[in-house]
């Protein structure tokens, strides 16, 4: 007879927890024991005992934190089991970013999913999604309403590119989330047959440097430095933050984009000044969203960081046993 994962699973201040093994997934303070699912700010933190997850997370998180960031760790393969109290842990691809993991916890005949942050559709700096067949499934809803329906990449590329034929004499200043959403931006754009250099703020070099070491190809990449004033007609990458600073500034008369899928939203991009709005989105969209329910098949369903009162709605009336979760600490951020 399977156990009632509510008698193991719980949410508490530091995340969701798992009694079963004495462990949190993605905890928001530091813990004894945590398995994270990848290596944004909002699920992955310094200072616990034990951190156990992919190794590319290890490394991402190692980068953004420092050696010694955590006591002890464990890298983790996809599939790969692992035994934690009476609980057993193991990883499946999400499509987030690099290394970004699924947590699948199985205890007392029953298993549950954590996905974190993830999205359905090919990404060449990362694996594949996978479907995890499971009890509960405990999904985040970024995206979750209907109006978030990402476009196709390359058409969203393409947007840019012929902004850069038809604007040859301004630089294009590309905003970008730091981990994952650069990295994706610069491979699409290689996909597309941009073969000439990239420009790169200096707080990209040092994670684009790490994607190349875990075998993701860029093409030449070379950071701005003090060349400001010869990048005309050039693509240039940077934290979505500096399209509105000084830095930017020095460009004269750039073209700001912003790649994120808030950017179907006008208002945002408006707020931000953006001029060329890219929809390119790291998490799931709302059709993505609703059929990742079906495809894993779990009679319940747990909500979590996002729209969830829209995407319970759709579960109840698609015949899901749905709740929100309400976790505290995961942000509405840039990554998007």
């Amino acid at each position: 007879m399977r156990s009632d994962p509510r008698r193991w699973l719980s949410v508490r201040p530091e995340g969701l927890y798992c009694a079963a093994g004495d462990f949190y997934i993605d905890p928001m303070r530091p813990v004894d024991t945590a398995v994270v699912t990848h290596g944004h700010a909002d699920h992955a933190r310094a200072g616990h005992g034990r951190v156990l997850a992919t190794a590319a997370t290890l490394a991402i998180m190692e980068s953004r934190f420092g050696a010694g960031c955590w006591g002890m760790s464990q890298a983790v393969a996809y599939g790969e089991e692992v035994s934690i109290g009476g609980a057993t842990v193991s990883l499946a691809p999400a499509g987030h970013v690099l290394g970004s993991a699924q947590a699948v916890v199985t205890h007392d005949g029953s298993r549950v999913v954590i996905s974190g942050d993830y999205k359905r559709r090919r990404d060449p700096t990362c694996d594949l999604f996978e479907p995890v067949p499971c009890d509960v499934f405990v999904t985040e809803a970024t995206f979750a309403l209907p109006v978030f329906r990402h476009p196709d990449d390359a058409s969203e590329i393409a947007k840019l590119l012929a902004s850069l034929e038809t604007f040859p004499d301004r630089p294009h200043l590309v905003g970008a989330y730091a981990l994952g959403k650069a990295q994706r931006v610069i491979c699409l754009l290689r996909e597309a047959g941009y073969d000439r250099p990239l420009y790169l703020h200096g707080a990209l070099e040092k994670l684009c440097t790490l994607y190349e070491g875990h075998g993701v190809g860029m093409g030449s990449l070379e950071p701005v430095g003090d060349r400001k004033k010869d990048l005309k007609g050039e693509i240039v990458l940077c934290p979505p933050g500096a399209l509105n600073d000084r830095w930017a500034r020095g460009f004269g008369d750039p073209v700001t984009a912003m790649a994120s899928g808030w950017m179907r939203v006008r208002q945002r991009a408006r707020q931000r000044n953006v001029e060329l709005p890219l929809i390119l989105s790291d998490h799931a969209d709302w059709d993505e969203l609703t059929s990742t329910l079906h495809d894993v098949g779990a009679p319940e369903v747990w909500i979590t960081h996002g729209r969830e009162e829209a995407l319970q709605h759709y579960a109840q009336s698609a015949g899901f046993e749905a709740e929100a979760l309400s976790l505290v600490g995961f942000e509405e951020g840039e990554d998007g």
